[in-house]
């Protein structure tokens, strides 16, 4: 049996609220996504290392953006309810922010940012592991079937959440995926 370290069991118990889930599951929609377009539009290249270069680059800097994204959009949405909740109460501005609510929404807030960005981080790898195995072609369609594998298991999984047919659900991220991928490779044969 694997024991989980005690450092590691309040993060684990985290992720298993639903505000993690959903940072996990839309970092790995994006993350692959956006990898599975940037390996497309760089198949073009006689150069794994060009391509592989592109895509963890892109997948590292998309994942630092949704951690800055998530955790400003949802610092925004806190200071906006603590402003209501002040004005409300007839109390100065940031009478608030020593609250113990306040504070610890601040650290889940950062946590979901970092949520975000480490599971969109890590969408976006998996779309290039193939080009450090194979060759440019066969890397570019394995690249996607992993792609469409991460999409339709996620889709199941938001079918189980979302108490509808997972199969359905997940040919709907499948579809998603396709129409990504012809989107890339419309604009990589234009270029």
């Amino acid at each position: 049996m694997l024991k989980v370290p005690r450092r590691l069991k309040p993060i684990l118990n985290r992720i298993n609220g639903e505000a993690e889930t959903r940072y996990i599951v839309r970092g790995l929609i994006d993350g692959s996504l956006s990898a599975l377009g940037v390996v497309i539009g760089a198949s073009g290249s006689a150069d794994a290392s060009v391509i592989i270069a592109a895509g963890l680059g892109g997948g590292i800097a998309n994942g630092l953006s949704n951690i800055l994204g998530a955790f400003t959009a949802e610092k925004a949405s806190l200071e906006r309810e603590r402003i209501q909740k002040e004005k409300s109460l007839l109390k100065k501005s940031g009478y608030l922010k020593k609250s113990v609510i306040y504070q610890k929404a601040i650290r889940e807030t950062m946590i979901c940012g970092l949520i975000d960005g480490i599971s969109t981080t890590i969408g976006s790898a998996l779309p290039v592991v193939p080009f450090f195995v194979f060759d440019i072609k066969t890397a570019l369609y394995v690249a996607i079937g992993i792609t469409i594998t991460i999409l339709f298991i996620l889709g199941v999984f938001i079918g189980k959440i979302s108490r509808e047919n997972v199969i359905i659900s997940g040919i709907k991220m499948v579809v998603g995926a396709l129409v990504v991928a012809m989107l890339c490779f419309l604009i990589e044969g234009i270029f």
